[in-house]
């Protein structure tokens, strides 16, 4: 999964990447609105947390204009602004979910993640996969019913495949989920999280589409939709 954090206090914003980063997710970051826009208008992302003082304009604002445009992205705004007044024009614009500063990463995360069941319309956090079970939740994973350690990075790409309920990602796809836009990373280190996901779950549950890219295993899709 990846995340937009718009968040102006870089302090701020590094430390909930770095503490999103070992649950799974990656993220870019943007320090106003136009960098959030610019951000926005480059790629895909699968949930905001924003900030409503930034510095070149307001994150309801902001907020306003991506609904406006149909934009169904999740949003979880996150802000010092803790009056009801404040989350009643949140809820109101068209935000998911309001976190108040100072905050619990845990319960960012939760909430991160409670957001991602309800755009994926998932009623469950466990789904199956052959002899294995993800624990979308948790991100935990079990081989019959022994625990599996995979790094968060084999995460990331597994829950980028599962959210792509069956279609093909290709590789770079998969390396910007993984590494964000601004990471120069040797692209072939898609091919060994893949090959490392197989050995540790069963060779079926990640099929190659030559010269396209990867998805889940054939035999799998109805069971992550």
């Amino acid at each position: 999964m990846h995340i937009l954090i718009v968040e102006d206090n870089a302090l701020v914003a590094s430390g909930i990447q770095a503490g999103l980063e070992l649950h799974g997710f990656t993220s870019d970051t943007a320090g106003s609105v136009a960098q959030a826009q610019a951000h926005m208008a480059s790629r895909q992302f699968d949930a905001c947390v924003l900030d409503l003082g930034l510095p070149d304009g307001d994150g309801i604002s902001l907020l306003r204009q991506w609904r406006a445009k149909g934009l169904a992205l999740p949003v979880l705004i996150l802000t010092a602004r803790s009056t009801i007044e404040d989350k009643v024009a949140g809820f109101q614009t068209g935000t998911d979910d309001y976190l108040t500063k100072p905050f619990d990463l845990q319960e960012l995360v939760l909430r991160l993640r409670a957001l991602l069941r309800r755009a994926g319309g998932r009623t469950s956090d466990l789904l199956a996969l052959g002899d294995c079970q993800v624990n979308m939740a948790t991100g935990e994973v079990t081989r019959n019913g022994v625990a599996i350690d995979i790094s968060r990075r084999e995460w990331a790409l597994l829950q980028a495949l599962l959210q792509a309920h069956g279609r093909v990602l290709s590789a770079a796809q998969l390396h910007d989920s993984l590494y964000g836009l601004d990471q120069d990373v040797d692209s072939n280190t898609v091919n060994v999280h893949v090959h490392h996901l197989r050995k540790k779950l069963g060779a079926d549950v990640i099929d190659t589409v030559r010269g396209l890219g990867f998805r889940l295993g054939t035999r799998y899709c109805g069971g992550a939709a």
